[in-house]
């Protein structure tokens, strides 16, 4: 791994700093004694997931929406804002849109003025229903470019374009990553995300619903290892990716359910129901870039992140 002309220490600006990933990255920048500027204009950010480190006088919080235009002087900017579940960008498809694609504008604007180094959270999304099993990044996907979820693929799909223009005709110094199914503590309650959704229906004795026959799968990363990854990428001096990042592990979503259950102890039963549109039948990242470029290899396994999640969640609702 190249990091022998990494960046210095500096002030990095954190978009979405106070959702699921962000505020994880707030924590672990923090740790490495960087500034960090939190900016999120909480549609599913949460307070509450930085509310520890409001005390902290390198951290600052801000409200904002990254659709408007940002100005600050930063070493570093991580663009971690958007909706990524699907319950929460289908609420507002257009606003989807406009976060992926105006908000990258802008704040790949910021970087360019500032001479900052830009990373992207793209998304496993951008390969649709794939074709390639499992994605390398040399795939160019399978996406309905008008369904329901397109708000969402296309918008990242653009995103990643966008930093890629602005590599090539503006030399802005760019990161793409590619993140699958990330879990852990603090993922909000009723996000729509599978993990999440069993864990809190089992753990209020609820059915755990699953859609068609459970056959279709997904391989799902404890968040500690993806912030690990990240931090590695975003100081990594040479690769520009895209880069998957993720977990190699897969699981039929049966399979997660059955887990989900020996973690809470629950006596929830399955049910099943029809599949929504356009659900991907398989999703699973090839890391060969990663493991070669960043040393990247998961440690948590799916059981361990479960019962850490697990208890969150059962903290989260007593």
């Amino acid at each position: 791994m190249n990091l022998e002309n990494k960046i210095p220490t500096g002030r990095v600006l954190i978009t979405g700093g106070a959702g699921f990933l962000g505020s994880h990255l707030c924590e672990r920048f923090l740790a490495e004694g960087w500034d960090v500027i939190s900016l999120d204009n909480y549609f599913t950010g949460s307070k509450d997931n930085i509310r520890h480190l409001l005390d902290n006088p390198y951290f600052e919080a801000v409200r904002h929406d990254i659709t408007e235009p940002y100005l600050c002087e930063v070493d570093l900017v991580l663009n971690m804002a958007c909706p990524a579940s699907p319950v929460h960008y289908q609420h507002n498809p257009i606003k989807t849109i406009k976060t992926n694609v105006l908000g990258t504008i802008n704040m790949l604007g910021l970087a360019k003025r500032v001479g900052a180094r830009f990373v992207q959270a793209s998304t496993s999304e951008v390969y649709g229903d794939p074709l390639v099993h499992p994605q390398p990044e040399s795939y160019w996907g399978n996406v309905n470019p008008i369904g329901i979820r397109s708000c969402y693929d296309e918008g990242k799909r653009v995103a990643e374009t966008l930093c890629f223009d602005y590599k090539r005709t503006n030399a802005v110094d760019i990161r793409v990553m590619r993140i699958f199914n990330t879990y852990g503590p603090r993922m909000a309650i009723g996000d729509g995300r599978v993990v999440s959704n069993f864990i809190v229906q089992a753990l209020k004795g609820e059915d755990i619903t699953i859609y068609g026959e459970g056959n279709q799968t997904r391989s799902f990363c404890f968040v500690s290892d993806l912030v690990e990854g990240i931090f590695q990428l975003a100081m990594h001096n040479a690769i520009t990716g895209p880069i998957n990042l993720g977990n190699a592990v897969e699981f039929t979503m049966l399979d997660l359910a059955k887990e989900v259950l020996k973690a809470t102890n629950s006596a929830s039963k399955i049910v099943h129901k029809s599949l929504p549109s356009d659900d991907p039948k398989v999703r699973r990242p090839d890391l060969t870039l990663a493991q070669k470029e960043l040393g990247y290899s998961p440690k948590v396994p799916l059981k361990a992140g479960l019962d850490l999640t697990a208890k969150y969640f059962e903290n989260r609702l007593k």
